[in-house]
Order: structure tokens, then C-alpha cells, then sequence
């Protein structure tokens, strides 16, 4: 067991409680972690458990609880907890620990015992709520990970005393009395596992992908599955992969050409017709004389074939259960022999297995039922393909075959004597399978190796009969039975006798041949304010190397310049999107806190991880307390950079630079002060002949300068990007700076980024709700998603330096009504401190608080700014609001509108014709359509 940093737990004294808490326990959320989250890099589940009245009763006060815990689950022994020994979580149970924490390493175990091992696991109490905890564990298969924790916890409760007992709505269903229904909660959570799981050829592809680090997407419940990222990415489906020919499949799949297109180009067949009535079968065997094959014309598995047919009888019944597969049926000599199947990928001979029928081995005891019951108790055997090898089930086949040699079911066979069940040797059906690769004659290598490039198959399973494998068949006879399309690997990967063959490899050389990428360059974004207009800043200088940019941001997913999804689209799915889609050179992903501690990222390692800034936002939200957490979480996406990436920081932000120590690849920062006023980290960063990118003063924003490997270049002047205004926006200068950062860290030659930063404007197309600035009526509007005190504060830097230029300044402004009391006032009061007159708005949709609550606390920190009343309009609607303060505007005037609907907004300033409006003495608007 992976040690586990459970500091919120410890040691219970024999004290009774100091308090008396009556409150039942509850699972107050669950919730999936898909990728690097919050907490781990490793995906979790995560249920947030109150434990209310429990939280006074750790495991060593509860009569009998550790010992009976043991007793259903004795593997809980080996777990080693944060005492990182074996044994270390049996010593915390025994010297008292919380449940939430027992249910955890619950979780894991049940998992365990029902499917893959699973180990990491962490419990943390929430802040400020006394007794909930989030219990997270990992998971193999989403579907068995989250039915494992609600049986732990069902598990937990069934253990308690009656008068503890019972977790919020889950105590109808796990019965306080001590009966516990292990083995088929245990059975609930095998099959969940063996739903979600991959069969073992697709897992043996996902396996040796992972270890040569391409990344891998499940596309759906199945086994269809993507490899590698963008233009990169490849799909497969088991053995079938983007590569094979639909004609090559289709030609498998009809046996009848396949025999003829491989006799035609000197393949040993066998002889055969086809046949759609048991009359037109008669005739033909009476041609091609007994011994025959009857087979459907498009089956697999070796579903419906009847093998060493001998005479008219058995030819009757093998015609009729192939037509049980297909309407016609092929009729075929018998080639005498071994079967076995022959693994060709990409034109090479890879594996041969041979392939011997279920069968059982007589002890002149017992019958061939329970023979079969016995075979079938080994654990290497399963349903379907879950196993090594499939149970052996008795049907028509088999009781057919046994009587062609005079015995049934219940005949008790000679001490030593073979019998076989059936004719074919598929693992489907019981069969066995033994390594031959080393034993192949070279003239039955090339003639399989000859038959998958003639039917046009990129992976080919050869179906290959012939009497010793180690001769030759123009020798011997034999020859090739048939070749399939999405052969499947078990019986090479895990074969009954011999060596296992590492066949998943060639197939992902075949894909991805040496020297090719399977990945693309992933930029990853984050930051309290600036990520959307940084990310766009980089994806219009990426445009410039003639790459396919794929982009998410607050507005929408954009592939280059078009957008095929619009709203806030900064979360993992939206990351997902991109990744998947086959035209996408490189990924541009605007990162937000939000989707990180819903699900976490949206992929495993980015080349470049950019944090921009910390500052006061969202907190009191998901557990994020204090502006130190919300740097934690936001310091994920540098600490998912990959070997060989770059993390980009802020020198400014103290925040940015604690995350030096958790940052992955290598460091580059960016800062505002360059030149003598170079912070001290960024100074011995460059003097070691680190990357830094810097802006150094100077009339118009200064110049943006680029430090690395001991040389100082001037990348350009920061006023002449447009979208600085001049170099007034002082917080576009900062986003530059890190733009050109990543850009470099990319490779991109200076006189690119240049250029296209020259040409980067703050307008709606390029940078969408970000500095939008409308003209058109007589006064200006700028339209700007500032959402949160400091980048109001930010804005407000920029409006203050125009303001020379306007008579008046006037605001519509909002804010989400789950920010902090103290948030909401404080944006009030930055209004209040910059403009002239105030029209506060209220979305519809008020997050929890009562209707009129956020504009009271907006206007209650205006006033405290010193703004007039009269002057402070209070609106409930954003449309309404950018109305009004639109029509308060005289010529000559600055309007400024933080809107939540970018689109909407900028549309309605586009439209805007000046209207009367009424204003109440409480300084209330009522503004007309």
C-alpha cells in the first residue's frame, strides 16, 4: 500500500467525547477525478462524507470493529497506510482511527479482491467542517471504483453497534445487525469491473502504448479506444485498427473468395463449393469425397463449424448448424492435422500458437460431465475472454461429437484416455493453446506471411492445418484454413503451454514506426485573470508557423479561427475535444480552476504549463478556503509538465513563485521588472543562463525583452503590440510577456513572435469580450470580462489613464452571487473609487443568495467609496443594465461593461439606439427596450 498522508486522523485517548454530536452520518458528494486533480496525479474517486455523531467513535471505541473488519477482509493486512509497512493501517485501526479513513482502504480493497490491485488512497478533512472528510481512492474501471465505495461504506455500517449505525441514505440498504452479504457485493462489484474492462487483446495494445508513453482516450463503453493526441492520434478496436482495409475485412469474411483470391496466387487450400440446401451438400461431398468441413460462409470464432465429417449423416447435421450462422454454407476438404494460428502484423510473421480442442483426460472414475465440471474449476479459466482460458460448455456440438465415438456425457472414460469434445481447437469454446513461434518451417511462415498481404490485412490471424508444424506443407499437406480479420492475441499473450509473445508491440511499431510522434504539443493556461487573452495572444502567434491550432477559452472551443462550441469551455471536456480532434496540430488550453476540482485535467502532460497570477477569487467555493489553496490547485498545471517541457511563472506573483518546487521541466519566468529592478529569482535565473522574458522601461509600456542561455534579446517595443493600448494595459504587457515565453519554450523564431504580436488587437474577433472598444456612438464603449476585484482593479488602471480624454467614466458591473460578502463589497468599492456613475446588475440566476442580496452588498461598498447615491443605479438583469448605461452616456463619455454574456453584450452594443429612460429618487433605473 502506498503510504497515505492522512494528517487529519490520529491517535485516540481512552477520553470519552468532549462533545455531544447527534447529527447521522451523510455523503454530502461524489464525484469522479478522470485525470491530475487537486489532490493526486493519479485519477480518484472522491466521496465527501460527514460522519457526524461517528466522527466521537474511532475505530479502536467500537466493541469487536477491527477484529470482524479482519475477518471479512484479511487483506486489509498488507496495507502499509502512512506508516509505509506492511501492516501499518491494521496498527492505525488498531490504535484508533476515523471511519472515513477505514472506508477508503475499504474501497481499495474490494476493488482488489474483485479486479486489478488498486493502492493509493487519501483522506482530508474539509476546513471549516468539523467531522466531513473527502475520502478518495483510486480506480481501475469508474463503474467498479464507485460501487466499491458505496459497498465500503455499506460494509462500515454493518459492523456498528444498532445505535450508531446508519449513513445517510444508506442505511436501508446495509442492515446494522452484523450480516453483511460479502460474497455478492464482492460479485456486484466483478461484474461492474468486467463490464467496463478491456478484453485482453485491446488491453495488451492499451498496456504497451502506456509504457512508451502515448497517451490513450476510451471513445466508448466498448473497446474502441485512441491513441496519441490531434493530427497524431490513431484508433483501434481490439485488433482492428485505423489501418485496416475495409476491403481486406470485407474479403476475410467471405471464406469462399478468400480461398479462391489464395489459391489463385498458389496458397495451399483446401478444396471446397459453396451450398445453400443440404441436397446441393450431398452432392458436392459425393465429389469431393469424405473426410469434409462445413463452415458459414461470413461466421467467426469458429462458430458453426463441423469438422472431420465422415459420412452423409454428419454431413446433415453440420450443414444444419452452419446455416444456424449464415445462409450459405461451405463445404470444404478435410486437411488432416494440427490447427494452429499463425499472428501476422504489418507483413511479418509475429506468433504461431497450436491450437488443441477442449478435451478431458479420463481417470476411469469419473464421468466426462464431471470431468468437464473439474477442468472447469481451474481459476485460469473464465466466461468469454475475461481469462487465460474459457470454461468448456456443453452443447449440441459437443454431445455430437462424443457420439461419433460412441460415448455421451455420462460415459466414464479409461484411466489416461483422451477424449475430445469438440473438432475445433478455438479458445472460444475450451480449447488450449501452445507456443510453437520458434518452431515454424520457414515455407509455412512465408506462406502465411504471403496469404495476410494477398487478402490485404494489416493485423491477420492465419488459420493454418498441417500435420508437424516444423515441415513443410508442400511435404506434408495442410495449408490455410482461413484468415481472419481482428484475430484476437489471448492465446499468445497467456498460452496454456509455452513462452508468452509480446505481440502488442509490433502492432505499435506498425502504428507509430521509430522516429514518428504520437503526441502533440499541449499548452496548458492558468491564472486568477489573463488566461483567455494570453491563450489567444499564443494561439494567433502559433497561426503564424502554419500549425492547426486547437483552442479553449472562456467563450468556446476554437479549432484555428472557427468555433465549434461556444460557452465557458476551460474544463477537461473541453480539453478532450480538442485532443480528439484529427486536424489539431497543437493544443492551446485555457485552464480554470473550476473543472480541475470537478474532474480534474483534461489530459496527463502538457510541454508548456503557464501560471499567470494568483489573486482572490472563487474562494469559499469547493472547499478552496484561502488564496494559498487556490494557488495549490492552480499550481497542478506546472506540476503536470513533462520531462523536457517548460514551466512558465510569474516573477511578480509570491504565490507564482513558491511553485518553483512543484514545478515540472524546465523554468522560464516572465516579469515586468527588467533591467536594475529585475526580481532577485528571475536575476539568478538568467545569471545561471535560465529563460526569462522581462519588460524593461521605457516610454509606451517599455520593451519586452528575452534573457536566455547568457544572451539578452529585444523581442520588440511592448506599445506596439495593439492590443496594450500604447502600453496603457499594463496587464496585456504582463500577458505578452508570458506569451512570448511559452512561444520561445516552443521553439518559435523571434521575428515570428514579433510579427505576430504586432498584429494581435484587442477587438471582439481576435480577443472576444477582453478590451473590446465600440465607437460608433458617440461615445465609447469597452466591453471587458473583468469578474473579480483584481482584475477590476486591472481595468481600472487602464480607464484612469484615459480618462483625460472623457468627460465622464460610467460602469455596468455584476458579480456571481457565490463569491464572499467581502468580494462582492470590495468590487463595489473599486467602482466606487473610478467611476464617475455606477449601475450595478443582478443575473437572474443569484447562486444561493436572496433576490437584491448582491446589489446591496455592491452598492454598500460603493457608498463606502465615497460614490454619490444618486449616482448608483441598481438593475436587476444584465441586458437591462448595459441599456442603461448606454443611454446615462453623453458624447464624449467612457462606458465600461463587465458583461456575463460576451456575445450578447457586444451585440447589443452594436444595436444600441439611444431611448428615454426614468429614474426613481431611490436611484433606481427603469430602462426601455
Amino acid at each position: 500500500m502506498t503510504a497515505h498522508q492522512t494528517s487529519a486522523f490520529f491517535d485516540a485517548s481512552d477520553e470519552g467525547p468532549a462533545r455531544l454530536v447527534t447529527r447521522q452520518a451523510e455523503v454530502l458528494e461524489k464525484g469522479v477525478y478522470r485525470g491530475p486533480h487537486y489532490y493526486s496525479l493519479t485519477p480518484m474517486i472522491r466521496i465527501m462524507l460527514d460522519l457526524g455523531r461517528l466522527e466521537e467513535w474511532p475505530s479502536n471505541r467500537i466493541p469487536d470493529f477491527v477484529d470482524r473488519l479482519i475477518a471479512l477482509l484479511p487483506g486489509l493486512e498488507r496495507h502499509g497506510c502512512s506508516l509505509k509497512r506492511r501492516g501499518g493501517f491494521l496498527e492505525r485501526l488498531r490504535a484508533g482511527t476515523w471511519l472515513g479513513h477505514v472506508a477508503e482502504h475499504v474501497a481499495l480493497e474490494l476493488q482488489s479482491m474483485a479486479g486489478p490491485r488498486v493502492t493509493r488512497g487519501k483522506t482530508r478533512s474539509v476546513k471549516g467542517k468539523p467531522g466531513v472528510y473527502n475520502l478518495m481512492f483510486a480506480y481501475a474501471y469508474e463503474e467498479a471504483g464507485l460501487l466499491a465505495g458505496r459497498t465500503a461504506l455499506e460494509l462500515v455500517n454493518s459492523l456498528l453497534p444498532p445505535e450508531l449505525a446508519g449513513i445517510g441514505r444508506l442505511d436501508r440498504i446495509a442492515p446494522a445487525d452484523g450480516e453483511f452479504d460479502l460474497a455478492r457485493r464482492l460479485e456486484d462489484i466483478r461484474r461492474a469491473a468486467a463490464r467496463c474492462a478491456f478484453g485482453p487483446t485491446t488491453q495488451s495494445l492499451v498496456d504497451e502504448a502506456r509504457r512508451r508513453g502515448i497517451p490513450v482516450m476510451r471513445l466508448d463503453e466498448a473497446s474502441l479506444v485512441q491513441l496519441g493526441h490531434g493530427r497524431h492520434q490513431k484508433r483501434l478496436r481490439a485488433s482492428v485498427t485505423g489501418q485496416t482495409g475495409l476491403i481486406g475485412a470485407d474479403i476475410a469474411s467471405h471464406k469462399h473468395l478468400t480461398k479462391r483470391l489464395l489459391d489463385e496466387a498458389g496458397v495451399p487450400v483446401p478444396r471446397g463449393v459453396l451450398v445453400s440446401d443440404v441436397e446441393d451438400a450431398l452432392r458436392e461431398a459425393r465429389r469431393l469425397g469424405f473426410p469434409l468441413v462445413t463452415k458459414p460462409l461470413d461466421g467467426n470464432h469458429g462458430r458453426g463449424i463441423t469438422t472431420g465429417i465422415m459420412d452423409e449423416d454428419q454431413l446433415r447435421f453440420g450443414f444444419d448448424l452452419a446455416r444456424e450462422h449464415g445462409r450459405r454454407v461451405v463445404l470444404e476438404q478435410f486437411f488432416p492435422g494440427r490447427d494452429h494460428r499463425i499472428l501476422v502484423v504489418d507483413g511479418k510473421l509475429v506468433a504461431v500458437a497450436e491450437r488443441v480442442p477442449a478435451h478431458v483426460i479420463g481417470d476411469g472414475v469419473h464421468t466426462i460431465a464431471e470431468l468437464i465440471e473439474e477442468v472447469n474449476r481451474d481459476p485460469r479459466r473464465g466466461a468469454g475472454h475475461e481469462k487465460v482460458m474459457t470454461r468448456i460448455k456443453v452443447d449440441a456440438h459437443v454431445v455430437d461429437y462424443l457420439g461419433r465415438s460412441g460415448l455421451t456425457i455420462d460415459s466414464v472414460p479409461a484411466p489416461g484416455s483422451v477424449v475430445m469434445l469438440r473438432a475445433t481447437a478455438n479458445l472460444s469454446t475450451g480449447g488450449t493453446a501452445v507456443d510453437r513461434t520458434n518452431e515454424i518451417h520457414f515455407d509455412n511462415a512465408e506462406i502465411a506471411r504471403r496469404a495476410a498481404l494477398i487478402v490485404g490485412l494489416d493485423i491477420a490471424g492465419i488459420d493454418f492445418v498441417c500435420p508437424d508444424i516444423s515441415k513443410s506443407v508442400r511435404e506434408t499437406g495442410g495449408g490455410v484454413i482461413e484468415v481472419n480479420a481482428a484475430p484476437g492475441f489471448r492465446m499468445h499473450l497467456e498460452p496454456s503451454e509455452g513462452p508468452p509473445r509480446d505481440v502488442a508491440r509490433p502492432v505499435l511499431e506498425m502504428l507509430y514506426p521509430q522516429g514518428s510522434s504520437a503526441r502533440i504539443p499541449i499548452f496548458s493556461i492558468t491564472g486568477t485573470n489573463g488566461k483567455s487573452t494570453t491563450a489567444r495572444m499564443l494561439k494567433h502567434v502559433l497561426r503564424f508557423t502554419g500549425c492547426s491550432i486547437g483552442l479553449t477559452s472562456t467563450t468556446g472551443v476554437y479549432i484555428d479561427d472557427v468555433m465549434i462550441m461556444q460557452g465557458d469551455a476551460t474544463g477537461p471536456r473541453s480539453a478532450r475535444m480538442v485532443l480528439r480532434d484529427p486536424t489539431v496540430d497543437v493544443a492551446v488550453l485555457e485552464t480554470a480552476r473550476g473543472g480541475i476540482l470537478r474532474e480534474g485535467l483534461g489530459y496527463h502532460r502538457a510541454d508548456v504549463g503557464a501560471v499567470l497570477n494568483v489573486a482572490e477569487d472563487h474562494l469559499g467555493l469547493k472547499g478552496i478556503e484561502t488564496i494559498e489553496d487556490l494557488a495549490w490547485v492552480k499550481s497542478l498545471i506546472v506540476e503536470t509538465v513533462r520531462p523536457g517541457g517548460t514551466s512558465i511563472l510569474n516573477a511578480d506573483d509570491p504565490h507564482c513563485v513558491g511553485m518553483q518546487r512543484r514545478a515540472g521541466g524546465t523554468i522560464a519566468w516572465f516579469s515586468l521588472h527588467g533591467g536594475d529592478d529585475m526580481p532577485p529569482v528571475v536575476r539568478r535565473h538568467v545569471d545561471e543562463g535560465g529563460m526569462a522574458v522581462v519588460r524593461e522601461p521605457g516610454p509606451e509600456g517599455g520593451t519586452i525583452v528575452l534573457h536566455q542561455h547568457g544572451r539578452r534579446e529585444i523581442v520588440m517595443k511592448a506599445g506596439a503590440i495593439p492590443a496594450t493600448l500604447h502600453g496603457m494595459a499594463t496587464f496585456n504587457i504582463a500577458n505578452a510577456l508570458a506569451c512570448v515565453a511559452m512561444a520561445v519554450a516552443h521553439g518559435v523564431p523571434l521575428l515570428t513572435i514579433r510579427s505576430a504580436l504586432s498584429m494581435f488587437q484587442s477587438s471582439f474577433e481576435q480577443n472576444p469580450g477582453r478590451l473590446n472598444v465600440h465607437d460608433a456612438h458617440g461615445f465609447r464603449v469597452i466591453v471587458d470580462y473583468a469578474h473579480n476585484p483584481a482584475g477590476l482593479r486591472a481595468l481600472g488602471e487602464v480607464v484612469t489613464g484615459l480618462r483625460h480624454r472623457y468627460k465622464r467614466a460610467i460602469c455596468a458591473v455584476a458579480m456571481p452571487g457565490d463569491r464572499r460578502d467581502e468580494d462582492i463589497t470590495e468590487v463595489g468599492r473599486i467602482c466606487g473609487q473610478i467611476f464617475d456613475e455606477i449601475v450595478f446588475r443582478e443575473d437572474p440566476a443569484t447562486r444561493g443568495r436572496p433576490r437584491g442580496e448582491v446589489l446591496r452588498l455592491l452598492q454598500k461598498g460603493a457608498r463606502e467609496a465615497g460614490a454619490p447615491e444618486k449616482l448608483i443605479h441598481l438593475v436587476p438583469g444584465e441586458e437591462e443594465a448595459t441599456a442603461v448605461a448606454m443611454t446615462l452616456a453623453a458624447p464624449g463619455e467612457l462606458v465600461v461593461i463587465t458583461p456575463s454574456d460576451i456575445f450578447g453584450c457586444w451585440k447589443q452594443v452594436n444595436k444600441f439606439q439611444r431611448v428615454q429612460s426614468a429614474s426613481n429618487r431611490h436611484g433606481q433605473v427603469i430602462a426601455a427596450e
